[in-house]
């Protein structure tokens, strides 16, 4: 199991940690957080809607923000949102997202915490129990092991609400044209329009976060930037129904020097699971960051001193690529532990040395029937290994030059691969000067 190392920071106050490495961007009460933090162990909560059956990247920093918490003795509350994903976040949506049936939203739920097992310790025997609605507080069955996180799924409480009971006592706390100032709304009333079912989000979240400071003393609510809506909902939700004084904080997202989201593929989302994406991919994805990036990187997603990250990410010109590697190492270890990111830094030192020869290399297995006779175009081969995320894409890298076959260049955009470009069964593809991708028949 993870541990935050010991040198990571100097500070004696987790707020203090996360300022300095760029985590904290809005803070309901910063003063009052931050001697809260100091002065006693909190429970504090992020929550995860089980919208898919793996984390991605994006999850990443909320992982490692619920390292740096036990670092200082603090409690995690991980809350999968087998409630809230029913009706699903509009937060940083053009629509509306795919409703999904309860047994797929319980398969993710289970799906999340055998990853969040990957990650954090938790206290198994701690339990929440009782919850039968807005009037019957619910409990737990005891303290959490320091030292440890604990699970709560949010359908414990919201499901079994009774909608009329729900809107008379927590609606009629909230005002709708308020409401609809919050950007995650604005946004979507703009763009796309905003349906009623999805308007009741941010009162589901704000009841989690109620419900939990009721129940069991949690004392803050953290999330991404993006949340800071729905947090302020249960922070004034808190206060509004039972003068309790609960806390909100959000941390940077994962995002590049301009503004766009970072863990995009051409297969999509950079996933945690090697079966998604290979260790190889993985790796390569950190080892190719921009270098506008690389400070941000290394102080969100790894745990080295911050001297050591200032002093990487001053480096310049082609120096800059050994912070690159320590990067990708740093993270790849994190997430798939030590012996396979030293596989992938190897294999990703043979690829630029070699030509793109390294039998740790992202390979898939096709049939030889494939490239029998006039063979497989180039750029649908590109797209069908991932690549290039389409066939138009894929002809615009081969006619711009940037598209090898076994080291040659190929600049022919009805070019195919046959049985004659494979040697010992194998056919080695490149995109540019970092992509690779083996075919083996």
């Amino acid at each position: 199991m993870f541990t935050v190392p010991e040198n990571a920071s100097k500070c004696t106050n987790v707020y203090d940690a996360l300022m300095e490495r760029g985590f904290i961007e809005q803070c309901t009460d910063p003063e009052a957080v931050r001697k809260m933090l100091s002065e006693e162990k909190i429970k504090f909560y992020i929550g995860f809607d089980a919208t898919a059956d793996c984390l991605h990247v994006g999850h990443l920093i909320q992982v490692i923000v619920f390292l740096w918490m036990l670092k200082y003795g603090h409690t995690p509350v991980v809350l999968i949102g087998g409630g809230t994903t029913m009706v699903g976040d509009p937060s940083g949506r053009t629509d509306m997202r795919k409703v999904m049936t309860t047994d797929t939203i319980d398969d993710n739920c289970k799906a999340f915490k055998e990853l969040f097992d990957r990650f954090l310790p938790f206290d198994e025997e701690w339990k929440y129990e009782g919850n039968k609605g807005v009037f019957v507080p619910g409990h737990q069955n005891k303290e959490p092991e320091p030292g440890k996180c604990v699970t709560v799924n949010n359908a414990e409480w919201l499901r079994p609400l009774n909608y009329i009971e729900f809107v008379r006592e927590i609606g009629s706390k909230f005002n709708v044209k308020e409401m609809l100032r919050a950007e995650c709304f604005k946004r979507r009333m703009e763009e796309g329009g905003l349906t009623f079912f999805e308007f009741n989000y941010m009162l589901m979240q704000g009841y989690d976060l109620y419900v939990m400071s009721r129940d069991f003393g949690l004392k803050m609510q953290m999330g991404g930037n993006d949340q800071w809506s729905n947090i302020i909902a249960g922070v004034d939700m808190a206060r509004k129904l039972d003068n309790r004084e609960v806390y909100g904080m959000t941390t940077s997202l994962l995002t590049k020097a301009d503004g766009q989201k970072m863990g995009k593929t051409a297969k999509g989302a950079l996933w945690l699971n090697e079966d998604r994406v290979s260790v190889f991919d993985f790796f390569q994805y950190w080892r190719n960051v921009d270098d506008a990036d690389v400070n941000m990187v290394l102080r969100l997603l790894t745990f080295l001193p911050m001297e050591e990250v200032n002093r990487l990410s001053s480096l310049e010109g082609a120096a800059i690529n050994e912070a690159k590697e320590v990067a990708a190492y740093e993270i790849t270890k994190f997430v798939h532990g030590e012996e396979k990111a030293k596989q992938a830094l190897e294999a990703s030192r043979a690829v630029f040395a070699g030509g793109g020869v390294s039998e740790n290399m992202p390979t898939t297995k096709m049939d030889k029937a494939a490239f029998e006779g006039e063979g497989m175009n180039l750029a649908a081969l590109m797209k069908e290994v991932g690549l290039e995320p389409s066939t138009s894409e894929a002809y615009r890298t081969i006619q711009g030059g940037g598209a090898k076959v076994n080291g040659e260049a190929v600049t022919d955009k009805k070019f195919c691969v046959t049985l004659d470009n494979f040697e010992d069964g194998k056919c080695v593809l490149q995109k540019g000067k970092k992509k690779f991708h083996a075919i083996e028949i």
